[in-house]
């Protein structure tokens, strides 16, 4: 039966590349997939669903007020049926799209797999991930680590500084260079004043067999 799952975590856990493994999946099975994401992240470029590690691949970009019930009737209608729907950046969902897509799975039968943020820099939930949390059928935490070594439950915007940023938009597209993952604690004293915050780093260092590192082996 096609249920509505949500996967959710802080930033930099690995929600995308979860699913495009997933679509990756359901391609091996020749199966077909329709990734969605949301037309204000074009960090990648427009219609492009990457993750860090550096996976990709082509998506249906949609705007707020669009119908995704409809989009997703639509792209059956032109390209045939349609095995599973799976949407990044799910908190930038709408409570209506929200709905739309338990109509995806309740009339349509196709299962969909949501991924995204739980809460904001604030600590409050997204629209979309509030409505994801009640509605979906299955709920999902992806987990990752603050630098602290705890479990990171929650997001820190920060300045050029690495100073939390308390106040403006609860939408401001940015990556490693704009929030940090961190655990409830350092959340508290972080947006508190307390101190500032490395950014996360980029990439994973160099091993020691790599030939930079001066490996004679």
């Amino acid at each position: 039966m096609a249920k509505l799952y949500f996967y959710y975590s802080a930033m930099n856990a690995g929600k995308t590349t979860t699913l495009l493994q997933s679509a990756h999946n359901y391609h091996e099975r020749g199966m077909r997939t329709l990734i969605l994401t949301p037309a204000l992240d074009n960090r990648y470029g427009e219609g492009v669903v990457a993750s860090r590690i550096g996976l990709q691949a082509r998506a249906m970009r949609f705007a707020s007020e669009e119908d995704i019930f409809a989009i997703v009737e639509t792209d059956i209608g032109r390209r045939g049926p349609l095995h599973c729907v799976l949407v990044d950046e799910a908190q930038f969902l709408s409570k209506s799209q929200v709905w739309q897509l338990t109509d995806v799975v309740d009339r349509l039968g196709i299962p969909v797999l949501a991924y995204g943020l739980r809460t904001d820099f604030r600590g409050e939930l997204f629209e979309g991930s509030k409505y994801l949390l009640a509605w979906a059928d299955n709920l999902d935490e992806i987990k990752t680590i603050c630098h602290s070594g705890k479990k990171a439950a929650m997001v820190v915007r920060v300045d050029e500084h690495g100073r939390a940023v308390t106040q403006g938009p609860q939408v401001e597209i940015g990556g490693n260079d704009r929030y940090v993952s961190v655990s409830r604690a350092e959340f508290k004293s972080i947006t508190g004043g307390d101190g500032r915050i490395e950014l996360q780093q980029p990439m994973l260092p160099l091993g020691e067999n790599d030939p930079e590192e001066g490996n004679d082996a």
